[in-house]
């Protein structure tokens, strides 16, 4: 599932060939993914994008009477192309663009979603969001405020959308490992000290994931139909049995939250 990253790196691609273009059409080829495609999507013919921003891992294309709304799922890409280029399979929604190109939204497996937010207003899927990772609003001090008291692991903790936003599996295995932190150990029992550090290393992972163009798994792939390459940098997540590039200790695999996670038995308490 695309995360921040890759979610953010979507949001640059995207950018320059869709900022500041008008609307020429709006397609619906297949009108229920997540959740139905509502009607007021058609508000953007006409209009200009004047934003393209993120919150969490949603895409909000803003123009005067509202924003479109795009999450991508499991396995959705956006792709920007010559509008005359013949629709592909698993292509459900695109914005046709008066520079001659189109915004697609490619989702094999359906789990995406297109909603419409209105003008000063807040969706609800929006609505209860914590703090963006890579802002000041996001610290240790967060961290350690909201977990006392907690017994469940701070692997779950730190992928609450309460808590922060955007911190998904891939990511949470990897600040968890560069911390030391054991993803078993319960939320309410660490340090302020170790929160100072693992708020640190979220960012430093997150950031330089979105300058490696994401992490291609299986099906993420930029705007441009390239991979992203934070894979190459992975340190424990995918890699159980392997070793521990610090210490040598075999990586181990258990499930936490109904979540695959990784950790090294010996670096990580």
């Amino acid at each position: 599932m695309p995360e921040l990253p890759e979610v953010e790196v979507s949001r640059l691609g995207i950018t320059p060939h869709v900022l500041g273009q008008k609307v020429k059409a709006v397609q619906v080829w297949f009108p229920t993914l997540r959740w139905p495609i509502p009607e007021a999507v058609k508000l953007l013919q006409g209009e200009e994008i004047v934003a393209i921003r993120r919150r969490a891992k949603y895409l909000l294309l803003d123009c005067v009477h509202g924003s479109l709304i795009i999450h991508l799922g499991m396995s959705g890409k956006l792709h920007v192309l010559p509008t005359e280029q013949p629709r592909q399979k698993h292509d459900h929604f695109e914005l046709e663009l008066d520079n001659g190109m189109s915004l697609r939204l490619n989702d094999a497996r359906r789990f995406g979603a297109v909603l419409w937010q209105l003008p000063d207003e807040t969706h609800v899927l929006l609505a209860s969001l914590g703090p963006e990772p890579l802002t000041d609003d996001f610290d240790g001090e967060r961290l350690f405020a909201l977990s006392r008291g907690k017994a469940a692991p701070v692997k779950s903790f730190i992928m609450d959308n309460a808590v922060v936003v955007g911190v998904g599996n891939i990511y949470a295995n990897e600040a968890l490992f560069a911390s030391g932190i054991d993803p078993r150990r319960a939320a309410g029992k660490v340090s302020k000290a170790r929160y100072q550090k693992l708020a640190e290393l979220i960012k430093v992972i997150l950031a330089r994931a979105i300058v490696q163009g994401g992490t291609t798994l299986k099906d993420f792939m930029q705007a441009d139909g390239k991979p992203g390459y934070f894979k190459q940098e992975l340190s424990v997540y995918g890699r159980a049995g392997e070793l521990c590039s610090i210490c040598g200790s075999k990586i181990k695999q258990i499930r936490i939250g109904q979540r695959n996670s990784f950790y090294c038995p010996k670096c990580q308490r």
